[in-house]
């Protein structure tokens, strides 16, 4: 794998695609119908209130959020918030580990 010069902290959607393409040979393309599919897939799923598990990655669900009375902190002001659907992410312990390890060991290597 090709090391990357850093642009920013944020990694975009066309950096995902060259990644991707790098480690694949596929086109770029390719690469983007690819995870425009898988993003949209997982878009549509949550939609429909389901709950998608990629193991050894995560789980992306819907939770409800109830309505509340909220604060404006500029103006004091109070606001109702209507009740909603909010999509959430936890990581499996696998990715965490991984995350955890590979982010020590790159801080090791850096001093």
């Amino acid at each position: 794998m090709a090391v990357r010069e850093k642009k920013s902290d944020n990694v975009t959607k066309a950096e995902l695609v060259d990644i991707v393409a790098d480690q694949t040979g596929l086109t770029k393309l390719e690469v983007k119908a690819v995870v425009e599919g898988f993003l949209n897939g997982i878009k549509d799923a949550m939609s429909d209130k389901r709950r998608i598990e990629i193991r050894g990655f995560g789980v992306f669900n819907i939770k409800s959020r109830k309505a509340r009375i909220a604060r404006n902190p500029r103006t004091g002001d109070t606001v109702e918030l209507e009740g909603r659907y909010a999509p959430v992410f936890k990581a499996s312990n696998d990715f965490i580990v991984e995350v955890d390890g590979n982010i020590k060991t790159r801080s090791v290597k850096a001093e």
